[in-house]
């Protein structure tokens, strides 16, 4: 063989070499496929889901307890935002894994989706503006208008008394502003949500009259043929109950303890 040949042969054993070191040296360094969990949620619901004016990030009590519950199951946790009369169908379509977005779990709703253990007890309340001295309560509100939140159980709440003229909006912001102009009587929504406009946003310009009409817990939602997710939800909410980061983030909401 002439050295020309052997020159080659060496030359090709070496880019041999190169190639099959930085195949391996990809395959070591390669980091591992993150999991991931698209949740829906209506993220104009404070203090529960709403997106922070500067960061444009969406923040909350609902985010930040699914956001621990992703991480401890292993999962980045995705939000995506969209009316909450459309969760349950894109639960459905399987265009989102979960629901997290202050949803009361109710009789109705468990026939189509799995609900967690409950996260959060609340209430459905009745918001006026404060110069309103009439509407002391439910009672007060037949033949009334009054703004809902479309989809809520607020809004079935609503529907239930005599005569109301119920205006329903796709968000909750929507039915304080008409509130506020003068276009409803009352609004009838969840006790923290309403307490929350008004300490954040209403300031005097609104009030809550009468005790909450009923006591309602919410869940994470998945689907129904999603059972391992559930299980999996369930056990992340009990660990981070035992750890104390549910009372955390808790507190980091709502200024008391659970």
């Amino acid at each position: 063989m002439s050295r020309k040949w052997i020159a080659l042969a060496a030359l090709a054993v070496f880019v041999l070499s190169l190639g099959l070191a930085g195949c391996g040296g990809e395959k070591k360094d390669a980091p591992a496929a993150k999991k991931v969990l698209k949740v829906g949620s209506d993220t104009a619901f404070a203090p529960f889901e709403f997106q922070d004016e500067k960061t444009k990030e969406y923040v909350g009590f609902d985010v930040d307890l699914m956001k621990a519950v992703g991480k401890q199951m292993g999962y980045e946790v995705q939000i995506q935002s969209m009316g909450f009369d459309g969760l349950i169908p894109a639960l459905e379509a399987g265009q989102i894994d979960a629901v997290i977005s202050a949803m009361t779990i109710t009789e109705e709703r468990g026939k189509k989706v799995n609900f967690s253990k409950p996260y959060y007890k609340s209430g459905i309340s009745v918001m006026v503006r404060s110069d309103n001295n009439t509407i002391k309560g439910i009672k007060d509100l037949e033949g009334k208008k009054i703004a809902v939140q479309i989809g809520t159980t607020g809004a079935d709440e609503a529907k239930k008394i005599k005569d109301a003229k119920i205006r329903e909006f796709n968000t909750a912001p929507e039915a304080f502003l008409e509130l506020k102009a003068g276009g409803v009587d009352a609004v009838v929504n969840d006790l923290p949500v309403n307490e929350y406009y008004i300490t954040q946003a209403g300031g005097k310009d609104a009030k809550i009259v009468g005790q909450p009409l009923n006591s309602e817990d919410y869940g994470i939602a998945t689907a129904k043929k999603n059972k391992e997710l559930a299980d999996k939800i369930d056990k992340a909410l009990d660990e981070l109950k035992k750890n104390g980061e549910y009372e955390k983030i808790y507190v980091k909401w709502f200024g008391k303890k659970p």
